[in-house]
């Protein structure tokens, strides 16, 4: 009687869609006239990056764009989870409502580009602002 097994390549789940990258906004900060943002980069069953730069937008309580920023996580190591920090500048942090993952701008690292990256990750906040894709 033959034993079959299954192998799943790094970073790949069963049903054969990479792993994901889990960003949850988990804190912010007032930071002077800035707003200080805890960003966790859950990279705890995939491949390692050198580079996972994002497009983000600051919505206000309201709805309305605010505040456009470039973030670059990298480099992101393999089944590692980090916390990065960077500030949205000129916005007060209870004016936060959302927070939208645009786009992704850079991703290199193994066999990942721009759109395999944006279809891993899942957004999460533990703040009162929501963060979306």
């Amino acid at each position: 009687m033959a034993v079959l097994t299954s192998l799943v390549a790094p970073g790949t789940a069963q049903d054969g869609k990479a792993a994901p990258i889990r960003l949850e906004l988990n804190r912010l900060e007032p930071a002077g006239d800035a707003c200080r943002t805890y960003l966790l980069v859950d990279n705890s069953r995939g491949p390692a990056l050198k580079s996972l730069k994002v497009d983000l937008f600051a919505f206000d309580t309201e709805g309305i764009a605010q505040k456009r920023l470039s973030v670059e996580l990298g480099p992101v190591q393999d089944r590692k989870t980090m916390v990065r920090l960077f500030d949205f500048p000129g916005i007060a942090c209870a004016k936060i409502g959302r927070l939208l993952l645009n786009d992704v701008l850079a991703c290199e690292g193994g066999e990942a580009s721009r759109e395999i990256c944006l279809d891993r990750i899942e957004t999460d906040s533990k703040t009162s602002a929501t963060f979306v894709r």
